[in-house]
C-alpha cells in the first residue's frame, strides 16, 4: 500500500507559477513510477504528466508540455509537478498516482494508488 498526499495548490493569475508536491509513504519510492493527473469542473480526470522510477523518461499531455515539468526526489519520496505560464484552462483539482508496472502511461486505469487532490485556480 502506498499512500499519497498532494500539496501546493491554491490561487494564482494567469501567467503565473505554481508548484505541486506530492509525498509518498508506505513503500519504496522507487519501485513506482508517478503520474499527475487533474480534474476541470464538469470535465472527466485527464492525464497531465508522468515520470519513471528513477526520473530517466518523462511524458507530459500535449496542453501542458513546455510549460509544466515534473521531477522526483526519491530521497524525500517526493514528486514534483513546475508549473509555468498557467492558463484558466488550467483550473482543476490536481492528483498523483503511482504504479509499480513500468510502462509510463496516460491511461487513468494504470495506476494503482491515489491522492486526495490538490486544487489549482488561475484566475484571468
Amino acid at each position: 500500500q502506498v499512500q499519497l498526499v498532494e500539496s501546493g495548490g491554491g490561487l494564482v493569475q494567469a501567467g503565473g507559477s505554481r508548484r505541486l508536491s506530492c509525498a509518498a509513504s508506505g513503500r519504496t519510492f522507487s519501485n513506482y513510477k508517478m503520474g499527475w493527473f487533474r480534474q476541470g469542473p464538469g470535465k472527466e480526470r485527464e492525464f497531465v504528466a508522468a515520470i519513471s522510477r528513477f526520473g530517466s523518461t518523462t511524458r507530459y499531455a500535449d496542453s501542458v508540455r513546455g510549460r509544466f515539468t515534473i521531477s522526483r526526489d526519491n530521497t524525500k519520496n517526493t514528486v514534483y509537478l513546475q508549473m509555468n505560464s498557467l492558463k484558466p484552462e488550467d483550473t482543476a483539482v490536481y492528483f498523483c498516482a503511482a504504479d509499480a508496472q513500468l510502462s509510463i502511461v496516460a491511461d487513468t486505469t494504470r495506476y494503482a494508488y491515489w491522492g486526495q487532490g490538490t486544487q489549482v485556480t488561475v484566475s484571468s
